[in-house]
């Protein structure tokens, strides 16, 4: 689980994907759910999946390969945090090249930055997320086992390129009809640099709430991968039970569910929050006992009750 190992050199990053000028310039142009969708007429059978804050999500076909490609329209420049993220997703993406995270097929843009309202970008298609499946069935040991060695992978090549993803969660876990995980959604990722201190430099306000490292919401000095691998822990969780390990409704809420589980801080963990306040209010509590990963998951395989213990721990 070391995280930070290097990856085979196969799987090191590689260049950048096409671009709006390796695609022919005219378009096509279709109306999908509402939404107009200028792209290359390379792309053909557009199809509604779905749509968050980002924009919207179709499928196509790609008339090139055969396949069936996501194609994703998004709309950042009314908003520079949604600017931010696309950037970063995309110089992330570009350079990354691994089995379990989503790959950039193609980028198509306007010709000028004049004319660039909607950018587009094209991803091999998933059909499926890991929170999407947890909310219809139960899954088999195997089939946790399989999910989380995928996790693991895709996480290891991330970390080997000193990059945090800071929002590990289930619906960022994408999965077609063979069991193929691939890991999604950068737009939150940093660049980690192990020779620098990045106390109040790296951002409180990542992760959702029921995935956050106690050491984010407690604002300790700067933080480390390991923040992703409690994300990968809180997940391991929710496949064990289909419910979601620390559901908090608000900060203190959150707070106090790990604490019920993983129990209080020590005085050395105190000592490395900054936040005066957080300390103060981890002061006043009661002293709270770790609980057993047996009692509360009483059917689940021990050897993933001892990799739990090992990822959610303050």
């Amino acid at each position: 689980m070391a995280a930070a190992n290097t990856v085979q050199h196969s799987q090191q990053p590689q260049s950048a994907p096409t671009t709006a000028a390796d695609i022919p310039q005219q378009k096509i142009v279709e109306e999908v759910h509402g939404q107009i969708f200028e792209v290359s007429p390379r792309y053909v059978n557009l199809s509604y999946i779905g749509e968050g804050a980002y924009g919207m999500v179709v499928s196509a076909l790609d008339t090139i390969t055969r396949e069936r490609v996501a194609i994703k329209k998004i709309s950042p420049f009314e908003h520079q945090t949604f600017c931010q993220r696309t950037l970063r997703e995309i110089k992330i993406l570009s350079r990354f090249k691994h089995e379990n995270i989503i790959n950039i097929q193609a980028i198509i843009r306007a010709p000028s930055i004049e004319q660039m309202k909607d950018i587009y970008i094209v991803q091999c298609l998933m059909e499926t997320d890991l929170y999407k499946l947890l909310k219809t069935q139960r899954l088999s040991n195997d089939h946790i086992c399989y999910f989380l060695y995928q996790i693991l992978r895709g996480l290891k090549y991330i970390h080997s390129a000193n990059v945090l993803h800071r929002d590990l969660k289930p619906s960022n876990l994408l999965l077609n009809t063979t069991c193929d995980l691939k890991i999604c959604d950068f737009g939150l990722a940093r660049v980690s640099d192990p020779e620098h201190d990045h106390t109040g430099f790296l951002t409180e306000y990542v992760a959702t709430r029921w995935y956050r490292a106690p050491e984010i919401m407690l604002n300790s000095k700067g933080y480390t991968k390991s923040i992703d691998i409690w994300s990968v822990g809180c997940i391991l969780a929710e496949m064990l039970n289909n419910r979601p390990l620390f559901p908090g409704k608000h900060y203190l809420d959150q707070l106090n569910l790990i604490l019920a589980v993983v129990g209080s801080p020590s005085q050395e963990d105190l000592q490395c929050i900054i936040n005066e306040k957080a300390r103060a209010y981890l002061l006043s509590l009661q002293p709270k006992v770790k609980q057993q990963w047996s009692r509360l998951y009483p059917s689940a395989d021990p050897r993933a009750l001892d990799l739990l213990d090992k990822n959610v721990d303050i």
